[in-house]
């Protein structure tokens, strides 16, 4: 269940009972080889596909041949994800954590930003802007959680003709997470593929996307100026502002046809 009616007091010039769906909230804690990583907050959809993400997008894993046993549990009104793996992960690793700019948490932002600004994005896919607004209204056409609750974020992944995956959560960490560990697991080739999401793009949102190593990452909202700072470093192409029939481009790599 995603969301849940509650009544509330409605002002419309006077108060009146008025029933409305409420999106659903579950903390969700990770645990890798025993040990706690993060406690996430989420809808608790998919929640091995947001774990195994959040694992990859900070760097406790490269392959997914690493993982020898992944559960996913009940514990009160909470869930665990429990990821076991042949390598040991926190070698040479300190827990430093960085309070993000969203629905997420970032475990070692100094160490993930060097990383990444040393990656280079070089996928092969172009799109015409055209398409880029066709997916941007198809992404607010299947957001049915949002229409019902005005309270979750929608990523997809795309190709530039249509939409392969799609997911949507209270944060917009949590949409892209659940994308990159399908990817991650399901060894999805991303090398040709774009990512069409709501929710500001600041620089651990841009982080994800490229860790993963798709080329293209699309928003309806705006970048933050970290976030274009590192699409330039790294050549991952970045468009935001979509509206009904425009967009801002803050980093293109020859991708946008017609530029």
């Amino acid at each position: 269940m995603e969301s849940f009616d509650v009544e509330v007091q409605e002002y419309r010039g006077g108060f009146v009972k008025t029933p409305i769906k409420s999106i659903r909230e579950v903390p969700l804690t990770i645990m890798l080889n025993g040990r706690e990583v993060v406690t996430l907050l989420c809808t608790a959809k998919h929640p091995e596909y947001l774990a195994v993400g959040f694992l990859k997008s900070d760097a406790f894993l490269s392959s997914p041949d690493q993982i020898t046993d992944l559960t996913v549990r009940e514990e009160g009104k909470r869930l665990i994800a429990e990821v076991d793996t042949c390598h040991d992960p926190w070698k040479n690793r300190t827990m430093e954590r960085s309070i993000t700019s969203g629905c997420g948490k970032g475990t070692n932002f100094g160490r993930n930003v060097t990383t990444i600004s040393k990656r280079r994005l070089n996928g092969d896919i172009t799109v015409r802007p055209e398409q880029v607004l066709a997916l941007t209204k198809e992404l607010h056409e299947r957001s049915t959680l949002y229409t019902a609750t005005r309270g979750c974020h929608n990523s997809a992944l795309c190709t530039p003709d249509e939409i392969l995956l799609f997911r949507e959560d209270i944060g917009r960490h949590n949409a892209i997470d659940m994308i990159c560990g399908q990817c991650f697991l399901d060894n999805i080739d991303v090398e040709d593929k774009m990512i069409v999401s709501t929710g500001r793009v600041a620089s651990e949102i841009l982080m994800k996307v490229v860790r993963i190593g798709i080329p293209l990452l699309v928003s309806t909202a705006v970048a933050t100026s970290f976030s274009v700072d590192l699409a330039r470093k790294t050549g991952i192409t970045l468009i935001g502002n979509v509206k009904d029939d425009s967009f801002w481009i803050y980093n293109d790599k020859k991708r946008i046809q017609g530029l």
